[in-house]
């Protein structure tokens, strides 16, 4: 793999090191850091075993990919300027910060400059989940997409999306966990224990997704079978459909894609 250098090593960062080099697609000798927090830095060198042996400037003379993952509220003028100094101007950005769009990296990096805008979801240890991924044209994707997809899936998508997609998607899974929750609630309310409960709904929730993969069939179709008529299922369905279930989880999207688009400067579709 090519060299990868990170400008920021924060928790985003350490969670791509750490599912790169579980899936060996990196090697420790891979990567090098940069942090304005030197304990940072030494904290990961150590729990990861990377390189020590060259200095900021070297580094970045040697990456092939920079992670740029510095705070939106840092200086990213004064890195960018910085980064352009010392790096190789064939070396491809790496941005996972948010709000920080395509036009904006490329007047701070070159017109000419291989750009990648990366909103990164928070499953990176399972491998599963998807990263929203925008690239310039002067991006070679195949060489790339190793490391992408070593910390989960990747969804290539028009710049217009980035919000809707960070809103939605890498959200979504509080809304998974809150759900999650509230039916293990439900089942210790009915009178299961905590970890009866827990385990009923894991494994029905993984035996659900996997039906809908094996099926090939609409969420619908599926209630539509598991459900026989005056039964206890759609006794449970009719109830949940008089309370305000879909429309409260849709509303939540909503407002993480509204406030999405407020970080980030710009203006709802």
């Amino acid at each position: 793999m090519s060299q990868i250098h990170f400008v920021g090593a924060g928790q985003m960062a350490e969670a791509i090191i750490r599912a790169a080099l579980n899936r060996q697609v990196l090697a420790a000798g891979d990567i090098t850091l940069a942090d304005i927090d030197s304990q940072r830095i030494a904290t990961l060198r150590e729990r990861y075993q990377l390189d020590t042996t060259l200095s900021d400037v070297q580094a970045l003379a040697a990456a092939d990919y920079i992670v740029l993952g510095v705070r939106p509220q840092d200086d990213i003028d004064g890195v960018a300027r910085h980064i352009c100094q010392f790096a190789s101007p064939q070396a491809t950005i790496i941005s996972i910060i948010a709000g920080v769009t395509l036009e904006r990296l490329s007047a701070l990096f070159g017109p000419e400059r291989p750009i990648v805008r990366m909103i990164p979801n928070t499953l990176t240890d399972t491998g599963l989940g998807y990263s929203g991924v925008v690239l310039t044209p002067q991006v070679q994707p195949e060489p790339l997409m190793p490391f992408l997809e070593s910390f989960g899936k990747v969804m290539l998508l028009e710049e217009r999306l980035i919000d809707v997609f960070t809103g939605f998607a890498v959200a979504g899974v509080n809304y998974v966990y809150y759900f999650i929750e509230s039916l293990s609630d439900a089942g210790v309310l009915s009178g299961l224990s905590r970890a009866q409960s827990t385990q009923v709904v894991w494994e029905n929730l993984l035996g659900a997704v996997a039906m809908l993969k094996i099926s090939d069939k609409h969420p619908r179709q599926l209630m539509d079978i598991n459900n026989s008529p005056a039964g206890v299922g759609i006794n449970g369905l009719y109830e949940l459909n008089n309370s305000d279930f879909a429309a409260g989880l849709q509303r939540s999207v909503m407002a993480a894609v509204r406030r999405t688009t407020e970080l980030a400067g710009n203006k709802p579709a």
